[in-house]
């Protein structure tokens, strides 16, 4: 099956859906991760039309009680499978689909996602503040965008100079290529708009359509670009309590955001993009350190030689 063109329709399926290139990878890696399990199981390649639903059960239960792999891990695998023999009976390559009847992992229950501390925070803009090659203006404007209005790393990619409006007592960014091809504005409070001005003022030759952001060569970043920047920045900022990516600084955003402004939601929402509240509801959870501290401060919470 490995060798078989399906995978090259399928891929051809895939970007004809308008996916993103990291989406698609991440089903043809899924659905690799699974010829090599069996492979292994069988000591051969094994036919398409041979697959069966055992097969996938057998490797449900592989990836959850001996690779231990958290939940979301799983499930994603199982979402690429679905969707692979689903396409496949759709186009008569089988004649039944195997995967109907594979069932999702139930996830625990949520919690809210890691962010930053204010501690952290001011370790991380420190160390952007104190990049070389030129790049400290650039990063401390690229950490305080993110941190301040909360945009995905693949939307601040793709930001021109013409989508920034900066004003004394106001302005916005304006998101033209969001996820799902979704619109919206967002405002940029003080510390935004200052991060920015003092960026911009050191860059030559603005148009429009100039690139919102440069990499040390002038150029135009791709994504992988920005988040090794942060990923260094982050090192260098010796931050260990938790991973740091482009999207825990969104995560920062949004948490700070409904601690300044408990109950509003919708607004949140709005400002990430969300096309459903119950994906920006994740942020009235819990979080693991809430309830750290909860089980902490319990009354019973004595230990008696």
């Amino acid at each position: 099956m490995a060798r078989d063109p399906c995978l090259s329709q399928f891929k051809k399926k895939l970007q004809q859906q308008d996916l993103s290139q990291v989406t698609i990878r991440g089903y043809l890696d899924d659905l690799n991760y699974f010829l090599r399990w069996l492979k292994t199981l069988y000591g051969r390649s094994v036919e398409l039309k041979k697959i069966n639903s055992a097969d996938l059960r057998a490797y449900r239960q592989e990836l959850v009680t001996i690779k231990r792999q958290k939940a979301t891990s799983v499930n994603r695998r199982i979402q690429s499978l679905k969707r692979f023999f689903n396409w496949a009976a759709q186009i008569k390559l089988i004649r039944k689909d195997p995967a109907t009847e594979l069932r999702f992992v139930r996830l625990k229950a949520a919690t809210q996602p890691l962010s930053l501390t204010k501690a952290e925070v001011h370790a991380l803009l420190r160390v952007a503040g104190q990049s070389s090659h030129g790049l400290a203006k650039r990063n401390y404007a690229l950490l305080q965008l993110i941190l301040q209005a909360g945009l995905r790393i693949g939307e601040v990619v793709k930001l021109q100079y013409r989508d920034v409006s900066i004003n004394k007592r106001s302005g916005s960014v304006y998101i033209s290529y969001g996820k799902g091809f979704k619109e919206r504005e967002v405002p940029l409070n003080a510390t935004a708009r200052r991060a920015l001005n003092n960026y911009l003022v050191t860059r030559e030759k603005l148009t429009p359509k100039s690139s919102l952001f440069l990499t040390k060569q002038g150029s135009c970043p791709v994504i992988r670009t920005l988040q090794l920047a942060i990923f260094s920045m982050t090192r260098r900022a010796k931050i260990n309590r938790i991973r740091v990516s482009a999207h825990t600084l969104r995560h920062t955003f949004a948490n700070n955001y409904l601690k300044a402004n408990p109950g509003n939601l919708v607004e949140l929402a709005a400002l990430l993009g969300h096309e459903s509240l119950n994906t920006t509801a994740i942020y009235t959870k819990a979080s693991k350190e809430d309830l750290a501290h909860g089980v902490e401060r319990s009354e019973i919470n004595i230990y008696d030689d």
